[in-house]
């Protein structure tokens, strides 16, 4: 007989899809009997984390008549479950007397809350890791390999998260007392420094560091050197976190940071190359060339070998979307304490979708890369630098210091941002406007030259927590590498242009 070759059903093995009905029932029974076990559970509990329909139907119900001000019980129920096909399969409006009767007290609705909960992540992760190995098994050309991995961290990632990512109100003697816990660290470290350094003196005195969940963008037009800033500010935090760690300094305390540079315009080796140019003092021309002799040679061995240890990760993927980074950024945060995210740049990150490419279009990306970038700041407490562009309207003005309103594409950065800096050269425009030689104009030049040679503008445009204004810094353009002056007075109030 054919049936005879039917597989036996194995008892044993047979494993069911995680639930508690017993909990769902002691959960609504004690609702209906004090609609206050409510407010205990409504924070994190959702008609979707019942598994049974009608459970489901009775809590949104409960949930709809207590909001409206009125009292959630089995007599104010009936009428909307009387003919209801789910609660007839299990005993019809008869059904909602018997679980309150049923319920014994309101004591322990947190508890059967969180059993309910644990059981639906339970599903949604079986759900999540056979939609995994489906996809594994799908060969469609158009979805690769770590298109798959990176939607199944994400999946997980945002699965793990369910419940943490709204707080809910915070009452003002919690904010209060995380806001004293902020400025005691400040005042520990001699009202220098609040946040993670910058590495640069004259920054950090007047910022007071890079603060967690702040985006930061800095901004500027070729060649001003926006890249080797933000790369600088990248090694100095980083250099200062492995050296407080080296001295025993508990992570939440050390004024450095574990940093993530998206490089989505220089490749990995590139970015490292400037680095240790930048800490060998060799130029990166040469360096590139390879024009160096066996002292210079010795001199990046040793420098590379020092820095070794360095907790920077350099991510070079090109044509990353929001999404992506997001991810990749919560994964280096789980794995190593991710504090310090650098993007380089802004405008070369994608949205989530692209469906036209038209000027109202990409304003519209703009805007949800930096919603997103803000957000990520605020879900990973931690600082993210942005790097932008400038539009190109800014070479048509005698006055060629960048203003907010040269900010690229999108009002939004503005909008979004905590802080807008700008780097600005004024020796790489005062180059390009050589008069003839042996001309007094000539002379006058090279004497302006002479003042402007070597220098760099800082320049706050935007700062939610303190004062706007222009800060100068010394720059090796041989090295690509910023410092502060040898004095720290160099502060500019801010200009209006």
């Amino acid at each position: 007989m054919q049936g005879d070759n039917i597989v036996p059903y194995d008892v044993e093995n047979y494993r069911q899809t995680p639930h508690n009905l017993e909990a769902e029932q002691a959960l609504l029974g004690a609702i209906l009997v004090n609609n206050e076990a409510v407010a205990r559970v409504q924070d994190f509990l959702k008609e979707e984390h019942f598994v049974n329909p009608a459970h489901q139907k009775i809590f949104q119900a409960c949930l709809q008549l207590i909001e409206k001000g009125l009292i959630a019980s089995p007599v104010t129920l009936k009428p909307y479950f009387e003919n209801e096909e789910t609660l007839a399969e299990i005993g019809g409006a008869g059904y909602l007397a018997r679980l309150a009767t049923a319920a014994v007290s309101i004591i322990n609705t947190v508890e059967y809350g969180q059993i309910i909960y644990q059981m639906a992540i339970k599903r949604e992760l079986i759900t999540v890791g056979t939609d995994i190995v489906n996809d594994a098994y799908d060969h469609d050309v158009e979805n690769s390999v770590q298109a798959q991995i990176e939607e199944a961290e994400k999946r997980l990632y945002s699965l793990a998260e369910q419940g943490s990512s709204e707080s809910g109100f915070k009452s003002f003697a919690k904010s209060a007392t995380d806001a004293v816990n902020i400025i005691e660290m400040a005042f520990k470290r001699g009202g220098k420094l609040a946040g993670k350094t910058t590495g640069f003196d004259s920054i950090n005195k007047h910022i007071g560091g890079l603060h967690k969940s702040d985006l930061m963008i800095l901004a500027g037009r070729p060649a001003m050197g926006k890249t080797a800033l933000a790369t600088n500010m990248a090694f100095n935090a980083a250099k200062a976190y492995r050296d407080d760690a080296l001295l025993g300094v508990p992570h939440e305390e050390n004024k450095g940071a574990v940093v993530a540079f998206f490089s989505l315009e220089m490749s990995a080796d590139q970015l490292a190359a400037r680095i240790l140019s930048e800490q060998a003092s060799l130029s990166s021309q040469d360096l590139r060339q390879g024009r160096l002799d066996q002292e210079q040679f010795n001199k990046l061995a040793r420098t590379a070998q020092d820095l070794e240890e360095l907790p920077l990760f350099i991510d070079d993927t090109a044509s990353l979307t929001i999404g992506a980074l997001r991810t990749r950024a919560r994964r280096l945060k789980r794995q190593h304490g991710l504090g310090f995210l650098v993007i380089d740049y802004l405008q070369l990150l994608s949205g989530s979708s692209r469906n036209g490419r038209g000027p109202e279009n990409r304003v519209q990306e703009i805007s949800e890369i930096t919603r997103g970038l803000k957000g990520l700041a605020k879900e990973l407490e931690i600082p993210v630098l942005a790097l932008s562009q400038l539009s190109r309207t800014i070479e048509s003005r005698d006055n060629k210091r960048p203003l907010l309103s040269d900010l690229r594409e999108s009002g939004s950065i503005e909008q979004d941002a905590d802080m807008v800096t700008f780097v600005y050269r004024p020796e790489y425009y005062h180059n390009q406007v050589e008069p003839d030689a042996d001309t007094p104009e000539h002379m006058i030049w090279q004497e302006e030259g002479e003042k402007l040679f070597g220098k760099a503008e800082f320049i706050i445009g935007k700062q939610r927590h303190g004062p706007t204004g222009i800060i100068t810094l010394q720059f090796e353009a041989n090295t690509t590498r910023f410092s502060d002056l040898p004095t720290s007075d160099d502060y500019l109030p801010a200009q209006n242009e």
